[in-house]
């Protein structure tokens, strides 16, 4: 797939309308429906600012949470109560994605305004990429700017349908993903080390058959490792298990030894009786946990393993905790995995998700060079899957 992409920097934006696909799918307060964290409406600022200083209309659109129907609980008026702060300016909000409040709004907005659409979710074909809903949406504009990572794995219509209507670029967050995240897949400095964890060998079968090709190391953390330790004999105790992927382990496992790919499994497991925050942790054997304690966390033996091949890379992806980071007692391999990277010297980047949730939490993300901002689309991204938000804007 091709992601040498134009960008905003590649179009004359002055005097147009801009609809511009953003990532405001905040996390919010259950109770209250008080964000919690900005940090997805203040990755958007650049490229909004640049469109406003540039003398465009900017019409920004977004997603929130999974609602059935127009539920008033996920409506983006908050956010655009939000992104006004921010900004330092009056942001216009429209109660509708593609009504005639939006119609009306987006007819009169004018060069250095900024609308926000009600959340695209609301109307039942964003999901279908239904090419009506993206017609009309691409009527209020004369340009598309993607800048939403996040959902750039999705075929939606306002992140792919709009694209067959109006000339499409990527935004400045968009652009930095393929950039980096590009180059560490396809021209990375090496040693390239690529450390994967998470629950489930399912959810990465796909990354780690791609970077089998280009990685130099490969490690294998968090409680996928248990599928690959009872694939070759171990005894797992009552630790996570997908029996139908032990083959694909197997499979793995020699395609590295073919390849000449340095493939790290943990050697040693912190174990406990229960899945608790307070259970007691015991260090035993990957290949022997008792029958009745189930891994947690790689052990201190693994964490000097995993921390010795990252010193010396050039270039390391990190995709899923190492544990159950969520409880303190087994979140040291991730800490300690997390400031492994911090302190290597190497291009170092970060999957979303949870990995980027245990960067933050940890108080290391200000030493990666760069922590992406899609969960799904940044694992589909390793994975080489071509991402359809991304192939629809136009080559360089």
């Amino acid at each position: 797939m091709n992601y040498n992409k134009k960008t905003v920097l590649d179009v004359d934006v002055h005097g147009k309308k801009v609809l511009l696909r953003c990532d405001f799918n905040v996390p919010q307060d259950k109770q209250t429906g008080a964000i919690t964290s900005d940090k997805r409406i203040a990755a958007a600022l650049p490229t909004i600012k640049y469109l406003l200083e540039n003398g465009a209309a900017v019409i920004a659109c977004s997603h929130l949470g999974k609602p059935k129907g127009a539920d008033p609980a996920l409506s983006l008026r908050p956010v655009a109560v939000r992104l006004s702060q921010l900004l330092g300016k009056d942001v216009i909000f429209a109660q509708d994605v593609v009504g005639p409040d939006a119609h009306a709004k987006a007819a009169a907005l004018k060069p250095g305004q900024i609308l926000l659409l009600e959340n695209t979710r609301f109307e039942p074909g964003e999901t279908k990429n239904d090419p009506e809903l993206a017609k009309r949406l691409a009527s209020l504009a004369e340009l598309y700017v993607s800048d939403a990572f996040g959902s750039v794995h999705r075929a939606h219509a306002s992140t792919v349908g709009v694209a067959a209507c109006l000339p499409a670029v990527s935004g400045f967050l968009v652009a930095k993903e393929l950039e980096i995240m590009g180059k560490a897949l396809n021209d990375p400095r090496r040693p390239f080390v690529a450390v994967l964890g998470g629950a489930k060998v399912s959810d990465k079968i796909g990354v780690i058959n791609n970077l089998l090709e280009k990685a130099d190391t490969i490690l294998i953390g968090g409680g996928m490792a248990y599928t690959f330790a009872a694939a070759q004999g171990g005894a797992i105790g009552k630790s996570l298990l997908e029996a139908d992927k032990e083959s694909y382990a197997l499979e793995m496992i020699a395609k590295a030894k073919e390849k000449g790919v340095r493939l790290l499994l943990p050697v040693d497991t912190l174990a406990a009786k229960e899945f608790s925050p307070g259970a007691a942790a015991v260090t035993v054997d990957t290949m022997a946990i008792p029958d009745d304690m189930m891994g947690m966390d790689i052990g201190p033996k693994t964490v000097a393993l995993f921390c010795d091949a990252v010193r010396s890379a050039g270039t390391i992806v990190w995709n899923g905790p190492m544990g159950v980071f969520e409880f303190d007692a087994f979140a040291g391999g991730t800490r300690a995995m997390a400031k492994a990277l911090a302190e290597s010297g190497a291009i170092t980047i970060v999957g979303g998700g949870d990995s980027a949730a245990a960067v933050e939490k940890l108080g290391y993300a200000d030493k990666i060079t760069h922590i992406s901002t899609g969960g799904g689309a940044s694992l589909e991204f390793l994975e080489g899957k071509e991402l359809p938000g991304v192939a629809c804007l136009m080559n360089k």
